[in-house]
């Protein structure tokens, strides 16, 4: 196609994006591979200014690691682990009471629970503990975990076990504010022998989509989002886009999705795959916030991209995700996030004001069918007038 041509379906693309109503496959095809960076940004930029403002937010946070077994065996994972003798599988309920503790008192609102994917199925390691405490499954466990940190601490549980069925998902209701599942992509390739998603049974894109339609059925407030520079292609990146945001349009319940770039560690699948340039990781950030409009909150992890981290305003996010005074990243462990604090500062001379929100987004507060009457009263401790965490404004 000449250049004018494709300069014209650009220029078409951008001026849709910038209505903040979202943007088509074609359209979002074109300013991903053929915009010029600066003009992408600007449009993402204008569109997030224009309805989100200039604040930018965050969830004080304190992670919680339940299990590191996990049944899949994802080339770019080092938070999966199998049974290790002396290593015990799963936290007791002692120990999760007492990293939540830690939390509360370092002034955290979200209980974070990340763990593996259905281990009890492959490890009989797995089975005979959840067996001793009186459960059959990993996720029974979580849902008493989440009761127990949520009864004790005050703290609102939000949990990543990774797919889940809808029966999973009305019993962690009961416990979370919030839940989250990363799609990461709708790419079936990446199933392929050699692939990311290689012998990775919970990849397969139609039943992490269905664990995704299944929360928005309970009207549960749901994280999720790609995970880009893992062989997936361009169309395929979009695609991934627009399969959360039909599933959004059916049941309004997607509070967040985040655009996270690919990290090489040194004992993964990939220890040899190229990571996504900065430049295309705000890229892709500016055609997400493109694709979801307006309304959507955006997030870029700020741990993943060191010290450049405000760059990501740049691609028009909205919130920094889950931080963490007391505990790190177990699932990008070398990468530390940065200090609330400097997090502050650093998004002040980039024109935000740091605001402290809940697991659960302001917007969905307001929405009552978002939390039950368990949840109400601890919710209603610690959120302010305005939705956002009781005193979470940051200087």
């Amino acid at each position: 196609m000449p250049p004018l041509a494709i300069a014209d379906h650009v220029d078409a693309a951008l001026q849709a994006g910038l209505e903040g109503r979202g943007v088509s496959r074609e359209e979002a095809l074109w300013l991903l591979n053929d915009a010029p960076l600066g003009a992408l940004l600007e449009a993402a930029g204008a569109v997030r200014d224009r309805y989100k403002g200039t604040s930018v937010s965050y969830s004080r946070k304190v992670f919680i690691p339940l299990t590191h077994l996990c049944r899949d065996y994802c080339g770019y994972c080092t938070f999966r682990a199998d049974p290790q003798a002396g290593v015990q599988p799963y936290m007791t309920p002692d120990e999760v009471l007492a990293v939540a503790e830690a939390g509360r008192r370092a002034g955290c609102k979200e209980a974070l629970f990340s763990l593996g994917d259905q281990p009890e199925r492959v490890f009989p390691e797995a089975k005979e503990f959840l067996k001793k405490l009186g459960f059959e499954r990993t996720l029974e466990y979580l849902a008493a975990m989440c009761d127990l940190v949520l009864e004790k601490t005050g703290l609102l549980p939000h949990s990543n076990p990774g797919v889940m069925a809808f029966d999973d998902l009305r019993r962690l209701r009961e416990s979370n504010v919030s839940a989250g599942l990363m799609l990461e992509s709708v790419s079936p390739r990446l199933l392929r022998p050699g692939g990311a998603h290689w012998k990775a049974p919970d990849k397969v894109p139609a039943v992490r989509l269905r664990t995704i339609e299944n929360a928005g059925r309970l009207s549960m407030a749901f994280t999720t989002g790609i995970l880009i520079g893992i062989g997936e292609m361009p169309e395929e990146r979009v695609d991934s886009l627009l399969a959360i945001r039909a599933a959004h349009e059916k049941y309004r319940h997607i509070q967040e999705v985040i655009i996270q770039p690919f990290r090489v560690k040194p004992d993964i699948r990939m220890s040899q795959a190229a990571e996504p340039s900065n430049e295309d990781l705000l890229r892709t950030i500016a055609v997400a916030r493109l694709i979801f409009g307006g309304d959507m909150n955006l997030q870029s992890p700020p741990n993943l991209l060191s010290q450049h981290y405000p760059d990501l305003l740049k691609g028009g996010i909205n919130d920094w995700g889950g931080i963490s005074p007391v505990t790190k990243d177990f699932i990008n462990p070398e990468a530390a996030w940065p200090q609330i604090s400097s997090l502050a500062a650093r998004s002040a001379s980039a024109g935000f004001l740091l605001r402290e929100r809940l697991a659960i987004y302001p917007e969905f507060l307001s929405r009552p069918e978002f939390v039950n009457d368990r949840l109400e009263p601890h919710v209603r401790k610690l959120r302010g007038d305005d939705g956002y965490a009781r005193g979470g404004a940051q200087c």
